[in-house]
């Protein structure tokens, strides 16, 4: 029996899971990272995907593209799907006993739920921001280096923490405090040194799972401006129930509605102006959801 409303455990990450994002031994092919252009190049992309918990269906036949460098919005109603599927791109589902995947999902042109791909390796080329900020209870500088040190990646450390930190916008905030704790920051500084400490490591994907939802006005902005820069280097896919922030950041977007469907993918100006499908255009006016 399918339930409409399955939704996949919400649990705060640990230690443990962040450490599931720093091996670097894989048998996924590397895939390469270029500038933003109209060019879209596949790098995610899932054919027929299902997932259950236990006997509930929680996705159906989820079939897509995500084109790199290019910032796709996954919106939708509560339970309808989107953080699981955002969760199997870097098979975090793997860790919930209850979850069993069917599919195809590709990053780049390998399957990454093929039996020679460590997922362990896969969470490096794919980073995950979570909705709460989940900064370690260590200084900034070895929260951005966390995965560095772990992964036992080469080159100037000081240069990539800079650098990330650069990147996250919060290098001129925090550069005369890097010895202090992370958990010392603000909500909004604390969610983008978690954006600085998710691409120290130089990830293709990005995965952003409603990372502005706990953050207040201005702290969101921050964080929308910083997706749409992170876009040039990065392919990011966000989860948000914000329907005018989905609009206002995102290339593409795809709509999931009850029951764990995907209804309807394309130009995000095309699904909000003149979308093809009743239902999408139902739920984006606000007639149900």
């Amino acid at each position: 029996m399918s339930n409409d409303n399955v939704e996949s455990p919400t649990e705060d990450p640990t230690d443990d899971d962040m450490l599931l994002e720093t091996d670097v031994t894989s048998g996924l092919e590397e895939g390469t990272q270029g500038s933003r252009t109209t060019h879209e190049r596949t790098i995610v992309e899932a054919k027929d995907v299902n997932v259950w918990y236990n006997q509930d269906q929680a996705l159906r036949d989820i079939t897509m593209q995500v084109p790199e460098n290019k910032v796709t919005a996954m919106i939708g109603p509560s339970g309808c799907g989107k953080s699981t599927f955002l969760r199997c791109i870097n098979r975090m589902n793997d860790m919930i006993d209850a979850a069993r995947v069917e599919g195809e999902l590709y990053l780049g042109e390998k399957n990454v739920y093929d039996d020679d791909v460590d997922p362990v390796a896969l969470r490096r080329r794919v980073g995950m921001v979570f909705q709460k900020p989940n900064p370690f209870p260590k200084s900034i500088y070895d929260n951005v280096a966390y995965g560095l040190n772990i992964q036992d990646i080469g080159g100037d450390h000081d240069a990539i923490v800079e650098e990330s930190l650069k990147r996250a916008a919060l290098w001129d905030e925090v550069k005369d405090q890097l010895d202090e704790s992370g958990l010392d920051l603000s909500g909004g500084q604390q969610q983008r040194l978690c954006i600085a400490r998710a691409i120290a490591p130089d990830p293709e994907v990005i995965l952003m799972d409603e990372p502005a939802s706990a953050l207040d006005p201005v702290a969101t902005s921050k964080i929308e401006d910083l997706i749409d820069e992170l876009a040039e280097d990065y392919t990011v896919i966000i989860v948000t129930h914000n329907m005018q922030q989905a609009a206002r950041i995102s290339d593409k977007t795809a709509v999931f509605l009850t029951g764990g469907e995907l209804v309807e993918f394309g130009d995000t100006k095309k699904i909000f102006e003149n979308p093809d499908n009743e239902r999408v255009e139902d739920y984006i006016t606000g007639k149900f959801g």
